[in-house]
């Protein structure tokens, strides 16, 4: 995640879905702090710089999902099924990646295993946040089968 969440309804709101999640699984929830905004540097060099911190994060069996506009939406039964076929197949960690306000690079969108999109709609990277980690929390209750996803 490029930054932190300022915002405490927000950061309240996350802290609540991953205290459920770990209830699930082990999850570890990482910042990067976001490139600095200098006169005269172009969005594609703070992408650029974000880009490679993260990556600096990634262990090479780590699949990496991308958070993208133009990525792939899933139902929460789809995606469900999705992480748990996940779970049996790779060796490393599943890590969601959300970008800053600009984004992410060129770099990691090419690098991801799949590009994912929570919503046609624009929505600020705080609460993307909120919404993949409760959209997994939600795919982990349907894999157990309980009542949450009703």
């Amino acid at each position: 995640m490029v930054d932190r969440t300022r915002s405490p309804f927000l950061k309240e709101g996350e802290k609540f879905y991953l205290d459920r999640l770990r209830k699930y699984t082990r999850v570890e929830w990482a910042e990067v702090r976001p490139a600095r905004i200098k006169k005269g540097t172009s969005d594609i060099d703070i992408l650029t710089t974000e880009g490679q911190t993260i990556l600096r994060k990634i262990e090479p069996k780590d699949y990496l999902v991308a958070l993208d506009r133009a990525g792939y939406q899933y139902g929460s039964k789809e995606l469900s099924d999705w992480l748990n076929s996940l779970s049996i197949s790779i060796d490393g960690w599943t890590c969601f990646v959300v970008g800053g306000p600009l984004g992410l690079s060129k770099e990691i969108l090419e690098c991801a295993g799949a590009v994912m999109s929570l919503s046609k709609f624009t929505l600020t990277h705080e609460m993307s946040r909120i919404f993949l980690v409760e959209q997994v929390y939600r795919a982990f209750t349907i894999m157990k089968g309980e009542k949450y996803h009703k």
